[in-house]
């Protein structure tokens, strides 16, 4: 495939809609830059949210959503608008990703994901490689049983969209159920095309997924959209991790859609030569970062946010070490008795800083929203109890839950629990 060519034009015209070029940054910039390009530095929206502001203010912002099962507190696609807006009618995402004209899809981006429809053609690289590239027991069905994969296939294109349940009756009788991830075949085979783009999501209800075929989904100009060279895919996929992460590393910007290693790196290369990318160097980090073309560095951030386990800003958490000199990893799959700081802990950012931790979970039953656990980080300002308090109040508020109890431990704890009684 053929790389992007330098073009000296258009690297003047980069660094002219970036101002003054930056040849470096201090720690405290780059920590800025990164929360603009994610919307964290947005002023309050100062009105009721609706669609545009959702488009505007989080998706162009953070380019895609991932999903997840785990539903403790909130579904975690529904929690980045939540941190950038505060309380929305979730029904508004939904809408983007449910109805036409449909905005978003589903698919592998960074993990499972809601992605614009307009990325479509530039996964479709990765679609082709499913036979390579799926996981394991998804390459064994289309090896081992494509008579399988083909009548999956044809039920979803007679009778779609399809629950895997409804599939059911395609797969051999089996024995009881294992563990998670213990798939039928038949959820295999789905998968497999899922993967290969075959098949697609029509909707998810109660979060179970529907299937159907892309032509019933995907709007026409979408489908009709050239297939363009994997290298380019691969750009653009780049530059929109780029914008969306404002100040990276090559490996940060890899991780954004999961990009393979070694090709990644050409990818980047090709991006600095053609003016897309600009070599910075940062105070602190020891590999070489790269700016997105127009990324300002705003004055001052002054946020304040409770951030989801699957959240964008905190994806790979060597970067966020090396952005916020927080430490972060999620620990739903650690035992309970090894657990550090909880089950489902959210970050609080306050200003520009990540300055503690929060373990919650929604008790539907007892219309509460429960801090099983609040930890405050080294030089956490003296403020951080309250203005925590005041977003605990807001996210109940959203999930429509009557009350907010500190039901656990930490060293943030009691004074939580006294600015919530204040």
């Amino acid at each position: 495939m053929s790389s992007t060519p330098a073009d000296p034009t258009r690297r003047r015209r980069a660094a002219a809609a970036g101002g003054r070029r930056r040849e470096r940054l201090s720690a405290a910039e780059a920590r800025r830059v990164a929360l603009g390009a994610q919307g964290f530095a947005e002023p309050p929206l100062g009105r009721e949210v609706d669609g545009r502001a959702l488009r505007s203010r989080v998706l162009d912002r953070v380019g895609l959503i991932q999903i997840d099962s785990v539903n403790v507190l909130q579904r975690a696609h529904y929690l980045p608008a939540f941190s950038r807006l505060g309380e929305y009618d979730v029904a508004l995402l939904d809408k983007l990703s449910h109805y036409a004209p449909r905005r978003l899809f589903e698919y592998w981006g960074h993990e499972a994901s809601l992605i614009p429809v307009e990325l479509q053609p530039h996964l479709r690289w990765r679609m082709r490689r499913a036979h390579d590239d799926a996981w394991g027991g998804m390459r064994r069905i289309a090896r081992d049983r494509p008579d399988l994969v083909a009548a999956v296939l044809e039920d979803i294109r007679d009778r779609g969209p399809l629950t895997a349940a409804q599939l059911a009756h395609l797969d051999e009788p089996r024995g009881p159920k294992g563990p998670w991830w213990d798939w039928s075949d038949v959820k295999r085979a789905l998968e497999y095309l899922f993967w290969s783009g075959e098949v697609t999501s029509a909707r998810r209800v109660r979060f179970e997924r529907r299937y159907d075929v892309p032509e019933r989904v995907l709007p026409a100009a979408v489908l009709a959209a050239p297939t363009p060279d994997e290298d380019e895919a691969q750009r653009t996929l780049l530059r929109t991790a780029a914008r969306s992460l404002g100040i990276a590393t090559e490996p940060d910007l890899r991780d954004y859609f999961r990009l393979p290693s070694a090709e990644s790196k050409l990818r980047v290369a090709e991006l600095v030569e053609a003016g897309d990318l600009q070599p910075v160097a940062v105070e602190g980090w020891t590999a070489p970062a790269y700016l997105a073309p127009g990324v300002r560095v705003p004055r001052r951030v002054d946020a304040r946010a409770l951030v989801g386990p699957f959240d964008s800003l905190i994806w790979e958490r060597p970067r966020v070490e090396r952005v916020f000199g927080f430490r972060y990893r999620i620990e739903i799959y650690v035992p309970k008795e090894q657990r550090v700081h909880g089950y489902y802990v959210l970050p609080f950012l306050l200003g520009d800083e990540l300055v503690g931790r929060v373990d919650l979970k929604s008790d539907r039953a007892a219309r509460a929203l429960l801090v099983q656990a609040a930890h405050a980080e080294p030089g956490a300002p003296p403020e951080t109890a309250e203005a925590l308090a005041i977003e605990l109040r807001r996210l109940a508020a959203w999930l429509d839950l009557d009350d907010v109890l500190v039901a656990g431990s930490g060293d943030l704890a009691p004074a939580v629990a006294a600015a919530l009684q204040a």
